[in-house]
């Protein structure tokens, strides 16, 4: 009697197992940037989001009976912040912050960002040892061998459940950075990638749901003709990709939550966090469990906010000795500063901003021109003590420093497509200076908070030191720069070469500044390197501006923009709208 009872209860048991429904829930974070603690390490203050705050979240989720919880990420994790920078290049640990971070969360996966790799390969091949879990990259191609350099896919399984996560980044990484930072790797186009891999993992694996954790940006239904790879075809792979169940992006930094209808006529939902942990992407997927299979038969998606969630205690007393470290580092001293500098000023003219980088630029290569663009307008310096964690707020990516020879002529043209970015061709005095985001009958939008947005990012807005040159708004775009001679008032000539200063970034070909604009070709950029820095500029800064003691940086009043007086209307219209 009792072996009966015991058979009927394994059986039920058993039955239990493989019958009815099972949620699996996924949990996503993406473009984090190193926000790895409640703190602000730039203006030395509590309170940004973290991760701190998705723990809160996450205990939440786990204190339910069956959770089934899949944590994953989605790429440009190691770069942004102090803490980011410290964890990477002074922290002396046997393990990397991050992995010690992301391990303890108990993360399945990731997916490999962009900005992971401009870490270079002795930070993210030593967190693809240290982490836990699989970091994923099918697209990123070895050369030696022509396989993965990341594991392309992971299967996760849940109650049963067989999940398949697949890894994909977007493939404009060598636009953007120098090839020292990806040394021997190619990267190739994700929604080939996506297809194929999608197929691979069908075939051999059976799984019961298929996951595209993809570092790209949502982007367009179809690519624009001739452009190349896409840097963002999130929205291309769930339409045309078979198979793809879920498709998790990043990269814009653009919460979304939809659902298209895939090439098989199954629904794809498509879901993006956002940046800087503020929100986390959520999906529920229920299955149902029968005799004859498993079957996915409902998926949610959608963008939850973390505001609610406050930062986890137990997470901050696990990592405060970090805390204090990261701190400590941010504070040390960097020289003086005779003058405040403000970010803003960078959008209308000659400003000590990022006049005070052109110097530096100019300065440690000897060049005879300099190209920098502001990569913030929203932060000020104090005068005074300078400290490290104010160049995290004048420099804000870890981009090398590059000598490249251009032509008079590249340089000129170089500067007329910086300036379509920046500039709107003014009709009259009344006009905006700035070149904001406009409707298809060329009205300015205007955005939630009331204001327009730039219509183009301001780190693509290069100005130039070493020549004085001038920009007429009033004149339409390819016919607005007129270089007026060298600063030092010797002639200028478009047939001579000069060597130029400028960033890995744009020296790659990022923005386009080198390519669409002065005309280069993209395969020629390394020819024309003549040096590169073996550290990143931020760090170079830190010891130019230590050996000087008190800087006293001014604008160098090399350029202007005409006509004067709809310049100084314009300016005077556009600069409230970028005051908090």
């Amino acid at each position: 009697m009792r072996l009966k009872l015991l058979t009927l209860i394994w059986f039920l048991w058993t039955g239990s197992m493989v019958m009815g429904q099972v949620t699996v829930r996924i949990a996503a974070t993406s473009d984090v940037h190193g926000a790895l603690f409640p703190y602000d390490f730039l203006n030395d203050q509590p309170g940004l989001p973290s991760l701190a705050s998705l723990e809160t979240f996450l205990d939440s989720v786990r204190a339910l009976p069956g959770h089934n919880l899949v944590l994953l990420d989605n790429g440009d994790l190691i770069q942004g912040t102090p803490a980011a920078y410290y964890a990477n290049f002074v922290r002396d640990k046997k393990t990397n912050l991050f992995a010690e971070v992301l391990n303890y969360m108990q993360y399945d996966a990731a997916t490999v960002g962009n900005h992971d790799i401009e870490a270079g390969p002795d930070v993210y091949y030593r967190l693809q040892r240290e982490f836990t879990f699989p970091w994923l990259g099918a697209n990123v191609i070895r050369s030696s061998d022509g396989e993965p350099a990341f594991k392309p896919y992971t299967i996760i399984e849940r109650q049963g459940i067989r999940i398949a996560i697949l890894g994909l980044i977007t493939p404009g990484v060598p636009n953007w950075l120098p090839k020292t930072l990806w040394p021997g790797l190619e990267f190739r186009d994700l929604v080939e990638s996506a297809a194929y891999w999608a197929a691979q993992i069908q075939d051999q694996e059976n799984p019961d749901v298929l996951i595209g954790l993809f570092h790209t940006g949502y982007g367009q239904a179809e690519p624009e003709i001739s452009s190349g790879m896409p840097e963002n075809a999130g929205l291309q792979a769930a339409l045309k990709v078979p198979g793809l169940d879920l498709v998790i992006l990043g990269h814009d930094h653009r919460p979304r939550s939809e659902s298209v209808t895939g090439p098989s006529g199954n629904p794809a939902g498509i879901i993006n966090p956002g940046s800087g942990v503020r929100n986390v992407a959520w999906a529920e997927l229920v299955f149902s469990k029968e005799a004859d299979g498993v079957r996915l038969i409902s998926s949610e998606a959608r963008v939850i906010s973390l505001e609610k969630y406050e930062p986890s205690a137990r997470f901050i007393r696990k990592f405060s000795k970090d805390i204090r470290d990261t701190k400590k580092y941010a504070g040390r001293r960097a020289g003086k500063l005779a003058e405040p500098l403000q970010a803003i000023e960078t959008l209308f003219g000659s400003a000590a901003f990022t006049d005070l980088i052109h110097e530096i630029q100019l300065d440690i290569t000897g060049a005879d021109i300099s190209f920098t663009a502001p990569l913030t307008t929203s932060e000020n310096l104090q005068a005074g003590r300078l400290l490290v964690r104010d160049l995290f707020k004048l420099y804000r990516y870890e981009n090398f420093l590059y000598t490249m020879e251009l032509t008079g002529r590249e340089v000129k043209d170089f500067l007329e497509y910086s300036c379509g970015l920046w500039f709107n061709h003014m009709q009259d005095e009344n006009d905006h200076l700035l070149n904001f985001r406009k409707d298809e009958k060329g009205n300015v939008v205007l955005g939630p908070n009331g204001n327009p947005s730039l219509a183009h990012p301001s780190f693509n807005f290069d100005s130039a030191a070493g020549i004085k040159w001038e920009v007429d708004v009033s004149k339409p775009l390819g016919n607005r720069v007129r270089i007026i001679s060298m600063e030092d008032g010797t002639a200028f000539y478009e047939d001579k070469t000069y060597q130029v200063a400028i960033n890995s970034y744009r020296g790659s070909g990022g923005g386009g500044h080198l390519t669409r604009g002065a005309g280069i070709d993209p395969e020629k950029l390394q020819e024309r390197i003549i040096y590169t820095s073996g550290k990143d500029i931020r760090s170079m800064m830190v010891g130019y501006l230590g050996k000087r003691g008190t800087t006293y940086a001014k604008p160098r009043n090399n350029w202007q923009v005409i006509p004067t007086g709809w310049h100084q209307s314009g300016m005077e219209k556009d600069k409230p709208f970028f005051i908090r």
